[in-house]
């Protein structure tokens, strides 16, 4: 049966019910917040308070912007490729899988000294350590020391599971993927053999990823024997109770594997190697000269076009060399300014005007 549809019915809340029925209302309650009451606030925007707005964002933001940038530069940072594949390198020879262990070398100049501490980074190229199924390939309860963990690692880190009927430890893709090239740096004296830089090893990791995350797994003194029963990671040439000779610094806790074990967002990225601090018989830490980097090649980046390289930086009390912050504080700010000049012309032109015929947009 077709019903007639009456505008006013709904506006008043339907057709009527049946006889005795309670009429029905759809008709919002009367209050404020329903009937849309309630108090607002709306700026109005006048010459008065936009130009000053644009010009104090631009006098804030260009000055900030200069000292960022300046303070930027005046890290001293320098980037040495070590890939090897240029026929000229030194470290060529070193991509010929029959050359094992591959030892090379990189003469550099520093043009101008490093002053303070000296970072040392190893940086990859073209290294996904953002893929998905390689960041979950780890098990966090095996790196935390959990003994069921230990001999049963995750599923998450199949195919490094286990390896001739044995569970991996460290397992997973991440574990099994760790950087080892050895890097050694030598200063080229003209009057003596070339000293060797002291580079520091421990003091690269988080506090709280050594401190908290990264445990071995409990027992006796002897590391070798809490970690019975696993075997190392495919591609690791020892296993992880060998990694060095420290026991503060050996097994889970070594921080080499720790600093590794956090993965990068990027495929372009830096990873803390060694500290070279700053000592009273060095001053200062790296001077200007010939130097050369000693090179034990591992790491093999060939198959997957991958880069090499290290990196020797200072700091600042910003961090690392990186120019983009100062650049961005200077352009927001020029182009605040510049903004706030152009309005200032326009409202100085058409102030006492009544005509705004002649405006565009």
């Amino acid at each position: 049966m077709a019903m007639n549809y009456n505008a006013k019915d709904e506006v008043d809340g339907g057709p009527p019910g049946a006889p005795g029925g309670a009429a029905k209302n759809r008709r919002p309650d009367n209050t404020a917040f329903k009937q849309q009451r309630l108090p607002a606030w709306q700026p109005i925007l006048t010459a008065g308070t936009v130009l000053p707005t644009f010009f104090i964002i631009g006098l804030i933001f260009i000055p900030i912007g200069i000292g960022i940038f300046v303070t930027s530069n005046n890290i001293r940072e320098i980037e040495i490729d070590y890939t090897g594949t240029e026929p000229s390198s030194p470290c060529n020879k070193c991509l010929s899988p029959d050359v094992t262990p591959c030892i090379c070398t990189i003469n550099f100049t520093l043009e101008q000294s490093f002053e303070g501490n000296v970072f040392m980074y190893y940086g990859l190229s073209n290294f996904y350590q953002n893929h998905r199924r390689y960041v979950k390939s780890r098990d966090d309860s095996q790196l935390n020391g959990d003994p069921s963990a230990l001999l049963n690692p995750s599923k998450e880190c199949e195919p490094y599971r286990r390896n001739e009927d044995k569970p991996i430890a460290p397992c997973g893709a991440i574990a099994n993927s760790m950087f080892n090239d050895t890097l050694e740096l030598f200063l080229i004296s003209n009057d003596s053999a070339p000293y060797a830089i002291p580079l520091k090893k421990k003091g690269i990791a988080w506090w709280t990823d050594k401190n908290v995350k990264f445990r071995n797994p409990p027992g006796g003194e002897n590391l070798e024997e809490r970690f019975k029963g696993t075997t190392k990671p495919v591609n690791w040439l020892k296993p992880v109770y060998l990694l060095d000779s420290e026991k503060d610094n050996n097994g889970f806790i070594n921080e080499d594997f720790i600093v590794w074990m956090r993965t990068a967002a990027l495929p372009t990225f830096r990873k803390l190697y060694r500290l070279i601090e700053r000592t009273e018989d060095l001053h200062p830490t790296l001077p200007a000269g010939r130097y050369y980097l000693n090179i034990t090649y591992n790491y093999p980046v060939h198959s997957f076009d991958g880069r090499k390289r290290m990196i020797l930086s200072t700091i600042s009390w910003m961090g690392g060399k990186n120019p983009f912050l100062g650049i961005a504080y200077i352009t927001i700010g020029s182009i605040s300014f510049l903004l706030g000049v152009v309005l200032l012309v326009i409202n100085h032109k058409y102030r006492n005007s009544g005509n705004t015929a002649d405006i565009t947009i």
